[in-house]
């Protein structure tokens, strides 16, 4: 990786970390995790953004494959492993630790940093970025309607099935598709082996959000029968 990118990942999670402190301060009365996830949701929306903005054909989002990555591509792979190292540190602080969260920041920084070091498979890379986090704001949304006291109300069911359904169309839907091409393709073993690691990750959280949405439907239905 060039020593330029490298300045600009350092320069992203110092950014992304002035922001999270920016917000705490501002909003004081906030809990920790509800300020955290204010940034995520800004992380998330300029994450789909980018990666959105560096697609050259969208009649083939994924070409070219295996292909020299653009400045844009690097751009949002910059920012997004900028903001998962911030992440990945910060929730360390927080009060609850989450296994699962850390192992996928782990897998995510891995790939993103290999894809910045080889400056190669861009195409692939902003679409697995571009499908990670387009259900990210709404998973955020549910948890923060917790702290805003909307527990067990329809604003939160609402919250929980439509992330649930963003999250299926993208991780299980888009996903496999954008694994498959990216094994497929010449891309470096690091890469695919990110690109499958992502996917068992996405595909395990895939049966317990199921889990999740089963479990609030059923009760859902069942205080609006009493």
């Amino acid at each position: 990786m060039e020593v330029y990118y490298v300045n600009l990942v350092v320069l992203a999670v110092i950014s992304w970390t002035a922001a999270f402190l920016s917000i705490r301060k501002i909003f004081p009365k906030l809990s920790f995790e509800f300020c955290n996830r204010l940034v995520s949701t800004i992380h998330a929306t300029l994450a789909v953004t980018l990666a959105s903005l560096s697609v050259q054909d969208w009649s083939c989002p994924l070409c070219p494959l295996a292909s020299k990555s653009s400045p844009r591509q690097m751009q949002a792979l910059v920012v997004s492993l900028g903001y998962l190292i911030y992440d990945l540190v910060c929730c360390q602080f927080d009060k609850r630790f989450n296994l699962d969260n850390t192992i996928h920041h782990l897998v995510s920084i891995i790939g993103l940093g290999a894809g910045l070091a080889y400056e190669q498979c861009g195409s692939e890379m902003v679409a697995a970025l571009w499908v990670t986090e387009i259900s990210s704001p709404f998973l955020h949304w549910r948890e923060m309607l917790k702290e805003l006291g909307y527990r067990d109300t329809g604003h939160k069911l609402i919250a929980d099935v439509s992330f649930a359904g963003i999250f299926t169309f993208a991780r299980m839907g888009c996903g496999p598709y954008i694994t498959y091409v990216t094994l497929s393709a010449s891309n470096p073993l690091l890469i695919k082996a990110m690109a499958l690691g992502l996917q068992l990750v996405s595909a395990f959280w895939f049966f317990k959000i199921a889990r999740m949405v089963k479990y609030k439907l059923a009760k859902w239905t069942s205080k609006n029968a009493d």
